[in-house]
């Protein structure tokens, strides 16, 4: 998501995602068009007394609609700051609340792994949510009856924010009843297995949803539908891919050195294309060869740095000229989930694995997939079995 920072609330950066900047004034439009029967709705069951007359004239609709969108999104930080600030107290850095098409999502850095703290940290959102609408009732209640606007949006906001967090509660993994879910199922067996479990709930409950929202034409619940999908399968391969991975380091699924493809500085860029055709790699660390130093990496390039080049102008230009210097590298010692992490965070795909400034190996979206694999059939990393892709 591209998003901007905002503000802070208790040393959590708030962000807003351009997808938010859309659905804000969505909102207030859809309010605003169904104020009229919102309001009789609530009339008939909070005894309101809202004069639908008053509420209804001019740009009244439109400016009440604003401020209960505005009112809406702010439960939900509010909402996303339980979450957060229950996490933060079991020692879990929270990196931001972010604001955007669906609602708030509140970055984590670590998602726990002990079931009783992702359970109170799920239901913390819910709750807040709850005594946000209670709030809002209470406000609600105290407002006089002549002021028709506040009247409404207070109430709108205390109705909705309570079927918000009952809307939460579904076992809709990773929603926060699927996770309530998944602690429930983590007590009695291992965590991945747990995650597995809630993800297919969560992703039959999309499902449901998507059916749903498509035979009733909400096209926002569609959406919801798709996001909880997307994200259930991912945090479930997430999770299967951390615990198949645990204990096992760079070192142990790199390509090493030895077995490396390497390209030297003055090779043209049509040599390079050459080469990735025939040896089908897409990536080459570049190492200068200096009489005295031995072997030095200074760079590496890609299909894509190759690519940039015309095909007229490839064997005016070397190796050096398009490939990068700013080196993404990793110690062999690493665990393999950091260097999956980070090659998701720079978008990359592969490490040069460096030990004490010397390339030791590589590590690659090929070699991590292939020893995912490996370990998955056989339980085990063992060094005969280490990928040699290179890739």
């Amino acid at each position: 998501m591209r998003s901007f920072r905002i503000g802070s609330l208790f040393g959590i950066p708030i962000k807003l995602d351009l997808t938010f900047l859309l659905v804000l004034p969505l909102f207030a439009y859809l309010i605003g068009a169904q104020i009229e029967g919102v309001a009789g709705i609530l009339n008939d069951g909070l005894a309101a007394g809202i004069d639908i007359g008053a509420i209804t004239s001019g740009l009244l609709p439109w400016l009440l609609g604003l401020a209960a969108a505005i009112g809406l999104f702010v439960g939900v930080v509010l909402h996303e700051l339980g979450h957060s600030l229950t996490a933060r107290r079991y020692g879990f850095p929270i990196e931001s609340i972010t604001l955007w098409l669906f609602g708030g999502i509140a970055a984590f850095s670590e998602m726990p792994e002990d079931w009783r703290q992702e359970l109170n940290i799920a239901v913390a959102g819910p709750i807040v949510s709850i005594l946000v609408g209670v709030g809002s009732y209470a406000l609600f209640v105290v407002t006089p009856e002549s002021l028709s606007g506040a009247r409404f949006v207070l109430g709108y906001l205390a109705v909705l924010n309570v079927a918000l967090a009952f809307f939460n509660m579904l076992p809709a993994f990773p929603m926060d009843g699927g996770r309530v879910l998944r602690a429930l199922l983590a007590r009695s067996q291992p965590y991945a297995q747990a995650t597995q479990q809630a993800a297919s709930v969560g992703k039959l409950f999309a499902v449901l949803m998507g059916l749903f929202g498509l035979f009733s034409g909400n096209i926002i619940l569609i959406g919801v539908a798709f996001f909880v999908y997307i994200a259930a399968s991912s945090e479930a391969q997430q999770v299967t891919m951390k615990a198949a991975f645990q204990d096992v380091t760079v070192g142990d699924i790199m390509t090493p050195a030895d077995d490396l493809h390497t390209v030297e500085p003055e090779t043209t860029v049509a040599e390079l294309i050459q080469r990735m055709f025939t040896e089908r790699h897409t990536g080459y660390p570049v190492v200068d060869t200096d009489a005295f130093e031995g072997e030095r990496l200074i760079g590496l390039v890609t299909l894509t740095d190759a690519r940039e080049i015309e095909p007229v102008e490839r064997d005016a230009y070397t190796v050096e000229d398009v490939m990068t210097t700013e080196l993404k590298t990793i110690d062999p010692d690493s665990d393999a989930m950091t260097a999956i992490d980070r090659m998701r965070e720079h978008d990359i795909g592969r490490l040069l694995v460096v030990d004490n400034d010397d390339l030791v190996g590589l590590i690659s979206r090929t070699d991590v997939m292939t020893a995912f694999d490996i370990v998955q059939q056989s339980g085990v990393i063992a060094p005969s079995s280490r990928p040699r892709t290179a890739d």
